[in-house]
């Protein structure tokens, strides 16, 4: 398997080349998340075993349940295909983050499990491309 953090934090970069189709989630999970489904449904997030921000709808997703709009912002715009989405993993405090063209949108998940866990992606669009690249840990305070 690719590349897993359990402590730490961690940065790595999303960026969707292609159509987004009608689910294009990104996030994080465990080794036990299924990897295939039928259907043009959301993987990641569809079990307890993984968190993800569906970029179509701004929905996060985890247990197979929206968990609430995000980020929190009022007519929060769309993601363009081509935007640089920045993945903010932290081991230490267990919160996942998401920043977008370099703002930072603030938490979206937290109390995530003292597991490994590997970068993630779900999509439905047959076509598309993603790229995901390691930036080691956040620049940030």
């Amino acid at each position: 398997m690719g590349s897993r953090f359990r402590h730490g934090r961690h940065a790595w970069e999303v960026i969707w080349e292609g159509p987004l189709g009608t689910v294009a989630v990104i996030g994080i999970a465990t080794k036990d998340a299924p990897l295939q489904c039928h259907g043009y449904v959301a993987l990641l997030g569809s079990d307890d075993q993984s968190w993800g921000w569906n970029l179509v709808d701004n929905h996060l997703l985890h247990n197979g349940d929206a968990q609430g709009n995000y980020p929190l912002l009022n007519n929060a715009p769309k993601y363009q295909v081509g935007e640089r989405i920045r993945v903010i993993l932290d081991c230490d405090d267990n919160t996942l983050s998401f920043e977008k063209n370099y703002e930072f949108l603030g938490v979206a998940f937290r109390g995530l499990p003292d597991k490994k866990l590997y970068p993630t992606v779900s999509a439905v669009y047959g076509n598309t491309e993603v790229s995901m690249v390691y930036l080691g840990p956040p620049l940030d305070g």
